[in-house]
């Protein structure tokens, strides 16, 4: 229908004929659609990402809280979903945008239609959208905020939808990572996943380390202990005692949502502290701006972010250029770099900082995501890299 495809204000309390679901901008602009997953309503920021396969693993990513994602890729779906391609056990994303309505699953392992998974979480989501026309609009006024609304009887409170919509906080200051942490310390020993083997168990660790929990992805883990990692997952709210009681012989700084400056009365002092240690350290994405801000660099909230699996980033380090996975809305501002840390990986597309190394120390990170779930595997040798700090490191 033409009118799913556009933006307007329409009637106060009756959707375009047919129409199902609504995404309600915090501007009062409505993008009509079709319901699908949970009936009701979910608000977040809305934001786009331009992977072409793994769409659970993405829905599942632990930082995309408080985030609607809407995916540029018009058929997604179509493999269904299934007990192992997740990332977290709970996702956090709030809801989901799709351009062309969700096909049955034509894959053998797909377990259940992603409609049914969806609503087995709770999540809303809208198809029919004009996925194109609001890609382009986030791209050039930035991610706004924003409710999706799944009315099957195709009744929406106009009036009461965008006081709410307006209404949502911005991401900016917000602190997720606690959110999304893991309750209490626990031990990882899976490893990455194998087509006829499914997932493997590391039977004998070369190292230990500690993950600090702000939003792990799992295949981070796995990637670990792939590599020959025995990991011991701490909450981010773990302080710098209870991280070296576990004698480590390297420490890693997960991945998460939210805003790194928020985490600063917490996580920043800690991870200045295991600098100070002179242990090996390697952070993903939030891990890699809370380290740049306890190095003493800042951090600031970007227009669009960074959401695909087809980022060119260059690493300094080797002049190869490599093709990454990347969720971030925050990034690390390059002339707060202080002297001592180098800039190590740039972004070939906006020219963003990319990874960060501490001279002299076994200390470094990365925005991106090396260990993809989705996308390339370009990245995986940096963690061969922490495992040749690790074993550098050893008495």
């Amino acid at each position: 229908m033409t009118s799913s495809s556009s933006f307007s204000g329409g009637d106060p309390t009756l959707g375009p004929a047919g129409a199902t679901a609504a995404l309600i901008l915090a501007d009062g602009s409505v993008l009509w659609g079709h319901g699908l997953g949970a009936v009701g309503e979910t608000g977040g920021e809305v934001v786009f990402n331009t992977g072409m396969t793994g769409y659970q693993e993405v829905m599942t990513d632990p930082s995309y809280a408080g985030q609607i994602i809407t995916f540029t890729f018009p058929h997604i779906g179509n493999v269904g979903a299934n007990p192992e391609d997740v990332e977290a056990i709970t996702p956090a994303a709030r809801g989901c945008i799709l351009r062309a309505p969700v096909t049955d699953p034509s894959n053998w392992r797909a377990a259940q239609h992603l409609h049914a998974w969806l609503a087995s979480h709770d999540l809303v989501g809208m198809t029919g959208a004009d996925t194109r026309q609001l890609t382009r609009r986030i791209r050039d006024r930035g991610a706004p905020n924003g409710l999706v609304v799944h009315a099957p009887d195709g009744l929406f409170d106009l009036v009461g939808l965008r006081a709410r919509a307006a209404a949502l906080p911005g991401l900016e200051g917000q602190d997720l990572a606690k959110g999304v942490s893991c309750a209490q310390t626990h031990a990882w020993d899976q490893t990455r996943w194998t087509l006829g083997h499914g997932y493997g168990t590391l039977d004998t660790p070369a190292f230990h380390v500690v993950a600090v929990d702000f939003g792990a992805k799992r295949n981070i883990l796995r990637s670990l202990a792939s590599h020959g990692c025995r990991v011991t997952v701490v909450p981010a709210s773990a302080s710098l005692d209870d991280i070296l009681s576990h004698d480590p012989d390297g420490i890693f700084l997960s991945n998460g949502p939210g805003d790194p400056a928020a985490t600063g009365t917490y996580a920043v002092p800690v991870v200045r502290g295991l600098v100070e240690t002179g242990k090996p350290i390697f952070g993903i994405c939030l891990g890699h701006q809370i380290l740049a801000l306890a190095l003493g660099a800042s951090t600031y909230k970007m227009d669009i972010g960074h959401r695909g699996a087809n980022h060119p980033v260059k690493d300094h380090t080797t002049g190869k250029v490599e093709i990454t996975s990347q969720n971030h809305g925050f990034g690390v501002a390059r002339d707060s770099l202080p002297p001592g840390v180098t800039e190590t990986h740039t972004s070939l597309f906006d020219g963003t900082v990319e990874g960060l190394a501490v001279d002299g120390k076994p200390v470094f990170s990365v925005q991106y995501h090396p260990e993809a779930s989705p996308g390339p595997q370009d990245s995986q040798y940096l963690f061969a890299r922490f495992v040749d700090h690790m074993t550098a490191a050893k008495p």
